[in-house]
């Protein structure tokens, strides 16, 4: 068993079969069939079920996934070391993060680490929740994650870094822009108002919930999974949307106005990632994330 076999199997796990998998990979389907034959021979295993043209998972195989994937890592990690002390200055640092915290701060993160390391491609990953992120991160598919809570987290086997909280604004529907010249609005005066929110689980849409658990009459005109759809949907006046405060300068580019919300909610952003075997890259990329929340 080797590394390349290793790269080859999350290969068809991530691309979905062995096809896709062997154009990412740039070599034949034959080719990737026997290499991954090979490396059933010598785990005594069957890593997938074929059934006709088609390949699923086996119980043996959705095992070695996490294991693959630290391996694989690692292999990387040590080959990032080896170019360091070479004065090779290239790389790459894959990063997981939540729609918002990838909004800001990751975009001034990566501004200030291509400044540094103009050679180091940066790969961003996007995932949903807190746990997606952890979960990227325990498995090596991102060595960096970047989450917004409503808390700081504390999470075991984990290094957390907190880097800013983000109040959360109502992005105003200018077709409905009842505030006048307000610069805040009370979470009791969204009553009757439409509202865009995103699906359960995240900061904001908890905080509409909470207006609706009280009796608060709001209407939720749209629930969307991406979140890239919010501001487009705000300025075709579907209605006002509550979001963190890092969407504020898109919004003003946008040409719509953002109230504070009040009493005021808190995303608390964090960068995330495991404790040791990191690339050099990815050390690097820390390190911004630490002058940036020194800040």
């Amino acid at each position: 068993m080797d590394g390349r076999q290793l790269r080859y199997f999350l290969a068809i796990v991530d691309h979905g079969g062995f096809g896709k998998a062997a154009e990412h990979l740039l070599i034949s389907q034959p080719s990737l069939s026997q290499s991954i034959a090979r490396l059933e021979r010598e785990l005594g295993v069957e890593l997938f079920h074929r059934v006709g043209r088609r390949a699923t998972l086996s119980a043996a195989g959705d095992e070695l996934i996490a294991h693959a994937r630290v391996v694989v890592r690692d292999l990387e990690t040590a080959r990032s070391a080896m170019d360091a002390i070479r004065g090779v200055h290239t790389g790459r640092v894959d990063i997981s993060s939540m729609p918002s915290p990838g909004i800001e701060p990751l975009t001034s993160m990566i501004a200030a680490f291509r400044r540094r390391h103009p050679n180091v491609s940066i790969s961003v990953d996007g995932a949903f929740s807190p746990d997606d992120v952890i979960a990227a991160v325990r498995t090596g598919t991102a060595e960096v994650g970047l989450l917004g809570s409503a808390s700081e987290l504390r999470i075991p086997g984990v290094r957390s870094l907190p880097l800013l909280a983000q109040p959360l604004v109502l992005i105003v529907n200018p077709a409905e822009d009842h505030f006048g010249d307000a610069s805040a609005v009370r979470r009791e005066d969204l009553a009757g108002v439409r509202l865009i929110v995103s699906q359960p689980g995240s900061l904001m849409r908890s905080m509409v919930d909470d207006l609706l658990a009280t009796g608060t009459t709001v209407d939720l005109a749209v629930e969307v999974a991406h979140r890239t759809s919010i501001l487009p949907l705000v300025l075709a006046g579907v209605g006002h949307a509550v979001m963190p405060a890092s969407w504020v300068p898109l919004a003003a580019h946008s040409g719509l106005r953002t109230l504070r919300i009040t009493p005021a909610s808190q995303l608390h952003v964090s960068v995330v990632s495991r404790a040791d075997h990191l690339s050099a890259a990815a050390i690097g990329f820390l390190e911004v994330a630490r002058e940036f929340a020194s800040t």
